[in-house]
């Protein structure tokens, strides 16, 4: 929270950058990312709900908030929640990074 109560994602009245309005494609990894959600949301999972995602976005840091685009804030705040329930672990993320990382080499 700022110093005036508001947290990094509540902009609004402020001013800021032009909001682009064209209509574009998803990337092939947003389209990803958004599928991702939706099965840990829907039934049969119900692993994590909208709220929890918010919050997760909601308490990235200034820092964070401002640097990732809308889709990396979805993905960073679905890794917290899956880290914080225990569906994977730290060890587990970072060896599947390894492994991606290392299809690129």
């Amino acid at each position: 929270m700022d110093s005036r109560g508001r947290g990094t994602h509540d902009i609004g009245g402020l001013a800021g950058a032009p909001i682009e309005l064209s209509e574009h494609e998803a990337a092939f990894w947003e389209k990803r990312v958004d599928a991702i959600l939706m099965l840990l949301v829907g039934e049969p999972r119900r692993l994590i709900s909208v709220d929890e995602l918010r919050r997760g976005i909601e308490q990235l840091g200034a820092g964070a908030y401002e640097r990732l685009s809308y889709y990396e804030r979805w993905i960073a705040s679905i890794t917290t929640l899956l880290l914080e329930k225990g569906v994977i672990t730290v060890d587990e993320l970072g060896r599947k990074i390894a492994e991606v990382e290392g299809r690129g080499a």
